[in-house]
């Protein structure tokens, strides 16, 4: 660490991925030795990233710090590991290379390094005096505490010396014992016996001596624990990143996490012990969010590894859900450290059926690969007949299992995979199909996929108005339709909600619903009310289930049946013109003449020994 030389590359030397790791983790589950492979592998990633740093124009602000954290290294490696590891070097170190060299944020990130440093020094039991900074009175020291109320100053001093006796900044602390061991998890705890200072505006602030006890305007990071079965779980309540957004520290409750997290380990380590070993190696801190109006807000960082971002999940199972679910983003953010899955180029703006915005390749391989986190735990909760009621516990299953179906089948067909990525999502795919769902909440599930389809469709998807007129023209002359026109999907910008309350309200009143609405009554429903979108997906849906012609146009490519329903309808007033052909007819009108069939496969399976039946529909688009 420190200020290596220029080969550090080389030093750190490369990580190979045994094929059947790599199957392995393509699966849904690695292990714990291939989250520690992972592990490793972001962890030289981290180092190379400090080395750009140190080589680039604003080396000068990182220096004391990546020399701190070399002698942090040369004392007690466990404690420079610990804090390289952890999220917080490595949202600060893609910070510092990407933003820096130009301050595209107004401010120059590499001095942050100094508060990562302190921590390793804290943690090693070593005397040091570094300079981190302070922003709005507030000085943060990730991992470790908060202090708050320093004044107007723009950075302050932090000391760390043994209490027998004064150190220069270049002893070692002998008097301290050295950071907690490593646990599983790879967390090393503070060591004690050390005095550490913050200066700052001519004032003296002492923390406690041991820095994890609330002590005046300093509050400490919490650190969670949960044991099972011989398998522990330790983990950060992270409130002290400037990186990541938590909320005040005084919100953060940590009795209150605590008290969920024993019965989530325990739900996990007895269900799913595989992906506990893989929890218990890899996750590296819990940051607290904000609640939403509705439900649970989660998310994992690029650059965090390990780290899981949550509003309060209120019960055992959800927080149990959610680690599962972000883990499996953490895991595919460090293996695309090592191979490529997708070429860059592709189709840019893709549907995720999970997600109400379009998105991009790369994010919808992460959203295809946690979700198996999603169908793992659904699936034993439903098998075991514990937890929610097997009926939920059912229909969660079918509903993922079709989400991630259409996922699989929209990176098929629009994603440049490369060989790699090709097994990647056959492996994936035999996960998925491998998955027993039960008939009734199969119908259900991909009704509701129809008809989210269709209404995303008609959200994003732009109808080429000169191609509209094409057809048109061809219906009146009683000519087939021809192909369709490009697929045109707008990016999102801004926050995008959800699709509306309406459609909300019909696609929950599915899952209560035995057969759909008879196709012909939905087409009459969508005659009466064509700018309502829930009629539309209704009527994809229904058409869907009965497998009629035109339900794959319907599906996925609603926005050119609703805007040549418009156009028809318009002309249908003008002298000369007769009426307009009903929706379902029109749709198996364009069906007929692109040359596609409703019963054609999507594409889900990306290998022929694993069809889903529920893959029968037009993938037109």
């Amino acid at each position: 660490m420190g200020r290596p030389p220029r080969e550090t590359a080389a030093v750190i030397g490369a990580h190979v991925l045994p094929d059947p790791v790599f199957d392995s983790l393509a699966a849904g589950e690695g292990g714990r030795e291939a989250v520690l492979l992972l592990r490793r592998a972001r962890r030289s990633r981290n180092l190379l990233l400090l080395r750009r740093v140190l080589d680039g124009p604003c080396a000068a602000a990182a220096v004391a710090g990546a020399d701190l954290l070399a002698r942090v290294e040369r004392v007690a490696p466990d404690a420079a590991r610990a804090v390289v590891d952890a999220s917080s070097f490595g949202t600060w170190a893609a910070r510092a290379v990407s933003d820096c060299p130009a301050h595209r944020r107004g401010t120059c990130a590499s001095g942050d390094l100094g508060a990562l440093a302190a921590v390793g020094a804290v943690r090693a039991g070593i005397a040091a005096e570094i300079a981190v900074p302070v922003r709005d009175g507030t000085l943060r020291l990730p991992g470790l505490g908060t202090a708050t109320r320093l004044g107007t100053a723009d950075e302050a001093l932090v000391v760390v010396a043994p209490e027998a006796g004064p150190h220069t900044a270049a002893d070692s602390c002998g008097c301290c014992p050295g950071p907690r061991p490593a646990g599983e998890h790879g967390h090393a705890g503070p060591g004690h016996g050390c005095r550490v200072q913050i200066r700052a505006c001519g004032e003296v602030r002492s923390l406690p001596r041991d820095p994890g006890r609330v002590g005046h305007d300093w509050q400490p990071v919490a650190m969670l624990e949960a044991r099972h079965r011989g398998m522990t779980l330790r983990l950060p309540l992270e409130t002290a990143d400037p990186r990541l957004p938590a909320l005040d520290p005084a919100g953060a409750v940590p009795a209150a996490w605590q008290g969920l997290l024993q019965p989530a380990w325990e739900l996990l380590v007895e269900s799913h012990p595989r992906r506990a070993g893989e929890l218990a190696a890899g996750l590296s801190g819990i940051v607290p969010l904000p609640a939403p109006a509705r439900g649970v807000a989660s998310a994992t960082s690029r650059h965090a590894f390990g780290t899981v971002l949550a509003s309060w999940p209120a019960d055992p199972g959800r927080l149990a859900l959610t680690l599962l679910h972000e883990f499996q983003h953490s895991k595919l953010s460090a293996l695309t450290d090592l191979v490529t899955l997708h070429e860059p180029d592709g189709r840019p703006w893709l549907y995720a059926p999970w997600r109400p915005d379009p998105r991009p390749p790369g994010g919808l391989l992460q959203g295809i690969y946690a979700h198996l986190g999603d169908l793992a735990f659904w699936d034993d909760r439903g098998g075991r007949r514990h937890g929610p009621e097997p009926a939920d516990s059912a229909w969660r299953v079918a509903r993922v299992q079709a989400q991630t179906e259409r996922g699989l089948a929209q990176a098929a067909t629009h994603v440049r995979l490369t060989r790699l990525g090709r097994r990647f999502l056959d492996r994936v795919a035999q996960t998925v199909h491998g998955v027993r769902v039960e008939d009734r909440p199969a119908r259900a599930a991909t009704r509701v996929e129809a008809g989210t389809e269709a209404v995303w469709r008609l959200r994003w998807a732009v109808a080429d108005g000169a191609w509209t007129g094409r057809l048109v023209a061809l219906w009146h002359s009683r000519q087939a339709a021809g192909p369709l026109p490009p697929d045109d999907v707008r990016a999102a910008s801004g926050a995008v909600a959800g699709p509306g309350p309406e459609f909300g309200r019909w696609a929950a009143l599915q899952r209560g619903v035995e057969w759909a609405l008879p196709a012909k009554e939905a087409s009459e429903a969508v005659v009466a009310r064509p700018d309502r979108a829930e009629r539309w997906a209704e009527l994809a849906a229904s058409a869907t289930e009965e497998g009629l012609p035109g339900a794959g146009v319907l599906r996925h490519r609603a926005e050119v049946v609703r805007d040549l329903y418009l156009r028809l309808t318009e002309d249908a007033g003008r002298p000369g013109q007769g009426p307009s052909q009903d929706p379902l007819g029109l749709a198996a009108w364009l069906e007929s003449g692109s040359g596609t069939d409703s019963a054609q496969n999507t594409g889900v399976s990306m290998s022929q020994k694993a069809r889903s039946p529920r893959a029968n529909t037009s993938a037109t688009g």
